[in-house]
Parts: structure tokens; C-alpha cells; sequence
């Protein structure tokens, strides 16, 4: 995160309608990461495993959604099927002064302009390795956003890993990609452990090997700017044994499987997106 964007975050109130999972790893993010004030944050969720870590952080609660209107930048941070009673209840406080970021999955920018007509909207799509500010989010700026709001939005995601501005009718590869992809790599990683444990190793230090394999690998690709085909073949040696085993893989169709499943995620995201 750029100074300047420290700067721009520290100078609004920040209030989030929800602390979960993801809320809460924005929070976290914004507090350890960027450093931003206590003060300068405030949230309202009623569960209390939540609010606990919340309480840990400093981070102020509020006793409803309504209290949380009163700042400048709101983050619905809630799952997409609770995203109607949460407009109905903030739509009435929603001011020409509000930005309003919204990371449920599905939900339109349609429906959240027209549920906030005065207030600037943008929608994103964050995964789960914010959690360890290592996220992936894809923002797309509503029709009344401003250049200043997506900038503050880009700056608040940077704090929980890479952000990216994108149009909206890509969101739904985009939720198929980053927003399911961690599912896809935690299932390549098990299943490599599974092999070294066939292959003679004990489960444990086959759990670490695949983990610090499948991580080496990524951060080698983006800290030297690697092609994923550039690494495989600096691995693959003339007969050796990852050649063969890349023939095992591309004889299951593993690339083909992959792709599939990235676009099964997509169309399933797009009915999703159907009945929000």
C-alpha cells in the first residue's frame, strides 16, 4: 500500500456491515497492514465469536446496521442471501455522501444502485487468502463512483493483498477464478500429499512438502515473472522423472479437468447472480 493511499484511508470513517470471515480479514488488514486508527473503524455484527476478535483489535461496535450509516465509506460484508434485508434497512440512510463497497458474491450493481439511488457504489470480489494478506480482489466501480472512490477502494483491498479494477460482466469468471480457485489448489495440494504418502512418505511431512511446494512454486512464478510453462520445463529434464509424471497428468486431461472446472464455477455463478 502507497503512502498517499494510507494517507486517503486515514482520512475517512470506515464502517462495516458484517465481521466474518472476509469482513473481518479486511479489518485486520486495515488495522495490522495499513495501520489505520481504531477510530477510524466501527462495525456492526451480532455474532459473538465475531465481535470478540473484533474486541481484540481495538475496533469499535455498533448496536446496529443504521448506527453503521453514520460513515463516510460502508462494506457490506455479508453473504449474498442477506443482502436484501440489509438494504432494506440501511436504504433510507443512504446519503449522496455514502460510498458504499459491497463483497457479496452475485449481487448486481444494479440492484445495489437502486437500493442507494444517492449514494456511489462499487462492487468487488475478494477471496479467502486475505485472510493471511495474500487476497486477490476485483473491483467494479458503479455508474456514480468517482476516480477518487475506486482508488480508496483499490488502497482498502491492497491492504489484504492485490487488487484489480475489472467491468462487471467479467465478475462472474472472476468469482469462478480467485473466488473458487483456493478450493481448487487446497484439492491439488491434498492430493499431492496423498501421493508422497503413497510413495513411502509419513503424512505429516508429506502435508508440509505439498504445502511448501505448491507456495514455492507460485511466489517463483510471480517474483520472477515466469511464465507457468517456463517452469515446468526448467523441471522437466530430458527423461527424468517429472517429465513422466506430466504424462500421467496430461493423459487424465488434468489441464482440460481444471479449465472445466473454472468454467462450471462461472455458470454456476452467473445463476447465482440470476437470483439475487
Amino acid at each position: 500500500m502507497t503512502e498517499e493511499g494510507k494517507a486517503r484511508l486515514k482520512d475517512v470513517k470506515l464502517g462495516f456491515i458484517g465481521a466474518g470471515a472476509m469482513g473481518g480479514a479486511i479489518i485486520r488488514g486495515l488495522r495490522t497492514r495499513a495501520r489505520l486508527p481504531r477510530e477510524n473503524l466501527v462495525y456492526y455484527d451480532p455474532d459473538p465469536a465475531c465481535q470478540k476478535k473484533m474486541q481484540k483489535l481495538g475496533v469499535e461496535a455498533v448496536p446496529s446496521n443504521r448506527e453503521v450509516m453514520r460513515s463516510q465509506v460502508v462494506v457490506l460484508a455479508v453473504k449474498p442471501q442477506l443482502m436484501d434485508r440489509v438494504l432494506a434497512e440501511i436504504k433510507d440512510f443512504a446519503e449522496p455522501r455514502h460510498l458504499i463497497i459491497s463483497i457479496a458474491a452475485g449481487v448486481p450493481l444494479a440492484k445495489l444502485e437502486a437500493a442507494c439511488p444517492e449514494s456511489r457504489v462499487i462492487r468487488t470480489m475478494p477471496n479467502t487468502p486475505a485472510l493471511v494478506g495474500a487476497g486477490m480482489a476485483c473491483l467494479a466501480p458503479g455508474s456514480r463512483a468517482t476516480p477518487e472512490d475506486t482508488a480508496l477502494a483499490l488502497e482498502l483491498f491492497q491492504a489484504v493483498g492485490q487488487a484489480a479494477l475489472v467491468e462487471e460482466r467479467l465478475m462472474d469468471a472472476v468469482t469462478a477464478l480467485s473466488g473458487s480457485g483456493p478450493g481448487f489448489v487446497a484439492l491439488f495440494v491434498e492430493a499431492l500429499a496423498d501421493g508422497g504418502v503413497k510413495a513411502g512418505l509419513p503424512r505429516a511431512l508429506a502435508h508440509h512438502m505439498a504445502v511448501q511446494t505448491v507456495w514455492g512454486a507460485a511466489k517463483l512464478i510471480h517474483d520472477e515473472e515466469l511464465h507457468p510453462a517456463k517452469l515446468k520445463d526448467m523441471v522437466a529434464s530430458p527423461a527424468g522423472t517429472t517429465i513422466e509424471g506430466l504424462l500421467v497428468l496430461e493423459s487424465g486431461g488434468f489441464r482440460g479437468l481444471v479449465m472445466s472446472a473454472v468454467d462450471a464455477a462461472a455458470a454456476r455463478a452467473k445463476e447465482l447472480g440470476k437470483n439475487t
